[in-house]
């Protein structure tokens, strides 16, 4: 497993709830003529975003040569400006220890191996023991990065690897290696159907028109790219391992219910639960009570954000997807044995 700035990588940090002041002082390009001031600062300083330095701006914390200007202030490029602001904390969301399993840590980044059933953000109905409740008792400072660091997410059934920033800094790169797909994401599912082999899925994603919690293929949503390779095929299942090239929301499980082969316990999108006929008595039993859909995030491989280190991590496949997968097996053999 490979570790980056291991020395410091192991105490949560002070409380933050006083803020951090943050200065800056820098000369704006000549390329930045004719931008608004926001603008110009956005690309001078990525690690904040828009709104934080629009703040900073209105409150004077932000001065171009000497001078107070608005936010839409347009520039000429070449001004000197200074920036000495404090970085407040979000305290929105409270921290709460919970048992995190961290695979690994340095002063830039964690990464984390969410258990199925812990839902990321908290939201309508999940205002705490989420994971970033979790983070936060981990680390208070990550109260000063958006999200608590989270660049990326998992539905609340899915298991998996995650990676977590742990400065604005780092977050700022790697939400940009996210958008650019420079992050690799790999996924084991299994579904229902047997696939004769892998393939890609190149289909629009957009919200359901008329179920406002569930996501769509639609012609006019947003590019979504699935690629699937077939690792066993059953009698009437397969465990496929999945590549992300795009991010949408249920992106996996939206895909493979739009090509035939929903996920296994995927309650939105798998359809009624189907029985293979002359299926085992113990293969039955173990369809109908897998608790969630069966997709674990398996792999994750990254640049490290502040070193450019090639970084990769695998999490081995949760429990109750693994006795899943035995239990196939033994469904097959028993096929096998019947011929």
């Amino acid at each position: 497993m490979a570790r980056e700035y291991s020395e410091s990588a192991g105490s949560p940090s002070d409380s933050p709830a006083a803020g951090e002041f943050r200065n800056h002082s820098l000369v704006l390009p000549a390329d930045a003529v004719g931008l608004r001031l926001d603008q110009a600062l956005v690309r001078a300083l990525p690690q904040y975003s828009r709104a934080r330095l629009q703040g900073w701006i209105e409150a004077g914390a932000v001065l171009v040569d000497g001078r107070r200007l608005r936010a839409k202030d347009k520039v000429l490029g070449g001004e000197k400006v200074d920036v000495a602001a404090r970085l407040e904390a979000d305290a929105r969301v409270l921290p709460e220890a919970q048992p995190l399993a961290v695979i690994h840590q340095d002063r830039a980044l964690f990464v984390i191996n969410k258990p199925a059933g812990m839902v990321v953000h908290p939201g309508a109905g999940n205002r705490a023991h989420t994971l970033q409740n979790a983070l936060l008792a981990l680390d208070p400072q990550l109260a000063l990065v958006p999200r608590a660091g989270l660049v990326h997410r998992l539905d609340k059934d899915t298991s998996g690897l995650l990676v977590v920033a742990r400065t604005l800094e780092a977050h700022s790169r790697l939400v940009t290696a996210l958008a650019e797909r420079d992050v690799e994401r790999a996924y084991l599912a299994i579904c229902l159907g047997a696939m004769t082999g892998g393939g890609t899925v190149e289909a629009p994603i957009g919200r359901h028109r008329s179920q406002r919690t569930r996501m769509a293929v639609r012609s006019d949503g947003r590019e979504a790219v699935t690629h699937y390779r077939l690792v066993k095929r059953y009698r009437a299942h397969t465990l496929v391992r999945v590549q992300l090239e795009t991010g949408r929301t249920h992106q996996i499980r939206v895909h493979l219910a739009h090509i035939g082969y929903p996920i296994i316990g995927d309650p939105v999108y798998g359809g009624r639960r189907r029985l293979p006929a002359g299926c085992s008595p113990a293969l039955m039993a173990a369809l109908g009570a897998f608790p969630r859909q069966a997709l674990h995030a398996a792999r994750l491989a990254l640049a490290h954000p502040m070193t450019g280190r090639a970084l990769e991590w695998e999490a081995p496949i949760p429990e109750d997807m693994a006795r899943l997968l035995a239990t196939l097996d033994d469904d097959q053999h028993i096929a096998e044995r019947e011929r």
